[in-house]
């Protein structure tokens, strides 16, 4: 068995790319902690930050999405794309890697598709229940790819999928035993109910608006409110902060105790959102962000609905939020159910089961 492994590991653009490739990252390093990493990213996007931050090294290719609409920049696309692809064989040449690991995001597929031709196995991490159009490309020569959804099969090889869910921080599995806690940071009131909404990091334009928009109903039902507005977001809302029983965070540094300090959760349907609410196990209504590729977040959140553990309101019907919300802290039973089966469809072992396949790769 080798003593030292090498691994390249692709992934960013987006929180929901970068967090579970350096969950794998850590895991890998847990149990062998002398095995060397390099990331790739995307250039100015913000894995450049936080992978560093989490202790890793990475390099950025010049890569950029191809715009899905006639774009004149999709002629820089092929420019960048055959830079990337040369970058990403120059890198792959020098590090000399045992296995290339995508877990999404532009530098994915340089990254991959030349770890491929060099006989290097690779494996893709999808998050989505309808993945890209990278990742159906890439996964005809990808060796092993970890899903967290059913039927996959659909865009991927069969023989290939592991039904693995999706990596999540780990201080959310042990949430259960950390309401008090969490009540005492976020200083709430413990006989009122609390309202966790969630909007990604850089914020969500729509749900900040019905939020502002529904602060006195909110109040009136004597409901407390965590509201994570983003950074891009939070300077024009940050003066509801003086209000009572609202807080307003541009960005929440402790998930764990905000998701124990809640009784319902508003969220986007990013995957890695999700994957750590069915761990949560808390009611969740879900506005999925209508602004993104093969609009994955409504089937993300369509495929949780669909098992009767959670609630899907689109944006635009949020008019009706009001109404449905109502109804909901009304019926006991029905929080309960919601409960129950979304902590029925958790995968709380994706990590450990990634990183299983990541070592037959490479010692098989």
């Amino acid at each position: 068995m080798k003593n030292s492994m090498r691994i390249l590991v692709s992934g960013g653009g987006t929180g929901g790319h970068i967090y579970p490739a350096i969950a794998i990252a850590n895991e890998i390093k847990v149990r062998h902690p002398d095995a060397e990493f390099l990331f790739v990213g995307a250039q100015d996007k913000m894995e450049m930050e936080k992978v560093p931050q989490a202790g890793y090294k990475i390099k950025g290719l010049w890569i950029a999405g191809i715009q899905r609409k006639i774009s004149f920049k999709n002629i820089s696309f092929i420019f960048k794309l055959i830079h990337s692809l040369w970058s990403a064989a120059k890198i792959i040449r020098k590090f000399k890697p045992d296995i290339a690991i995508g877990t999404g995001g532009f530098a994915s597929g340089p990254i991959l598709i030349m770890a491929s031709r060099k006989g290097i196995p690779t494996l893709i991490q999808e998050q989505n229940s309808y993945p890209g159009i990278t990742n159906k490309l890439l996964s005809k020569k990808a060796k092993k790819i970890c899903v967290a959804y059913d039927h996959l099969e659909r865009f991927f090889p069969d023989t290939k999928i592991i039904k693995t869910g999706n990596p999540v921080r780990q201080d959310l599995l042990s949430i259960h035993f950390k309401r008090e806690d969490g009540q005492s940071f976020f200083e709430i009131d413990k006989k009122k109910k609390t309202l966790l909404i969630l909007g990604g990091s850089l914020g969500a334009k729509k749900i900040n608006e019905f939020v502002e928009n529904n602060l006195d109903f909110f109040d009136s039902k004597e409901i407390q409110v965590i509201w994570q507005c983003g950074k891009i977001y939070f300077e024009a809302y940050k003066k509801y902060n003086r209000r009572e029983n609202v807080q307003v965070h541009e960005f929440i540094n402790r998930m764990d105790y905000a998701y124990a300090a809640a009784d319902i959760i508003v969220s986007r349907a990013g995957a890695s959102s999700v994957s750590e609410l069915c761990i949560v196990g808390k009611p969740v209504l879900f506005i999925p962000s209508p602004n993104v590729a093969e609009d994955h977040q409504t089937k993300n959140a369509k495929s949780i609905v669909e098992k009767h553990a959670a609630i899907l309101i689109s944006e635009s019907d949020l008019d009706t939020f009001p109404l449905v919300f109502e109804s909901l802290i009304m019926d006991v039973g029905k929080l309960e159910s919601l409960s129950e089966n979304i902590k029925g469809l958790a995968l709380p072992g994706a990590t450990k089961d990634i990183v299983d396949e990541v070592e037959k790769l490479i010692y098989n």
